[in-house]
């Protein structure tokens, strides 16, 4: 019984040669929202989004948005604070049809090799832990974003965790290292065996798996009204009544059909129901056979202050 005890202490470390993840589709107007927002800051701080989206019958991910929750950066990391819309946010993806799949991270430039922190490979194995419901395959995915400091252009890659990794976060056997940020330490309470021999820190990139991405224009989901939880971004009654006064050739349900203008009217849960009204304003934007009732149109257009 203490040697079976003792084994669970003891991590032989071993490369994981695939990912559970086959491929990730992200929608091309979110992902360069996001890493112009970093643009905007000369890539100088972190920060991060949750990837909303499908898990497909192939193990593959669609994203078809990003939020992005309350946070804290700098450049060497991220807190992220209480978030007053996080039950909103779950609610309004699964009335899209959708889910958490992942989340999406920027940094500034690093030096060469060094490509996730110890506390973003934990991040990582938590997020996944959470949608595996446990040490068990996902199709979960984490996209890092950085910048060429020599061209400026954007890089865009996703990449998962493997399951050893997992399963040692799951354990508490993995922490920073405070002398390297790309390694992770190993818990004095555990024992990492590496290659034969006794590690007490582990390159992070060790864990990595990195995955296939391709670009496509979300059929449900639109990028026009401005994003929660920034700098300088405002939502308001005001933005709404400015798209649907200018919809440029759109219709009032693809002048909706963005997650963060439904994220603003579920703010107003007097006006738009998260049971009954909120539910059919969203069947109709992910579904074009279905109409928005012009009782909702009207109701939208005063709430936005146009004269009906």
């Amino acid at each position: 019984d203490f040697l079976e005890m003792d084994d669970k202490f003891v991590y032989k470390i071993k490369k994981q040669d695939e990912a559970m993840c086959t491929s990730v589709t992200m929608d091309f107007a979110s992902g360069g929202d996001f890493t112009q927002y970093l643009s905007s800051f000369g890539w100088r701080q972190q920060r991060i989004g949750y990837l909303y989206g499908t898990f497909e019958d192939d193990n593959s991910v669609v994203v078809h948005t990003v939020y992005e929750p309350p946070q804290e950066c700098t450049a060497e990391g991220f807190e992220l604070m209480e978030d007053p819309r996080a039950e909103q946010v779950e609610r309004l993806a699964e009335m899209l049809g959708m889910r958490r799949v992942g989340w999406i991270f920027a940094h500034p430039p690093r030096e060469e090799g060094f490509m996730f922190s110890a506390e973003e490979v934990m991040f990582a194995a938590m997020e996944q832990l959470e949608a595996a419901q446990g040490v068990d395959k996902t199709p979960f995915v984490t996209i890092r974003c950085t910048v060429d400091p020599e061209d400026g252009s954007a890089s865009v890659d996703p990449f998962q965790v493997s399951l050893q990794c997992m399963d040692m976060v799951a354990e508490g056997a993995l922490g920073a290292d405070p002398d390297n940020r790309s390694a992770v330490m190993v818990s004095p309470t555990f024992t990492a065996i590496k290659e034969g021999k006794r590690a007490e820190t582990i390159e992070s990139q060790f864990f990595l798996l990195t995955i296939p991405i391709k670009d496509h224009t979300s059929p449900i989901l639109r990028r026009h009204f401005p994003m929660a939880n920034r700098i300088g971004s405002t939502q308001s009654t005001d933005e709404l009544k400015d798209l649907l006064s200018n919809p440029g050739g759109k219709s009032v349900t693809e002048c909706l059909s963005d997650f963060h203008l439904l994220l603003f009217l579920m703010d107003f849960q007097d006006m738009f129901n998260w049971t009954n009204d909120m539910p059919k304003i969203c069947e109709a934007v992910k579904n074009p056979d279905v109409e928005l009732d012009e009782g909702y149109a009207m109701i939208i257009k005063g709430f936005a202050g146009m004269e009906i």
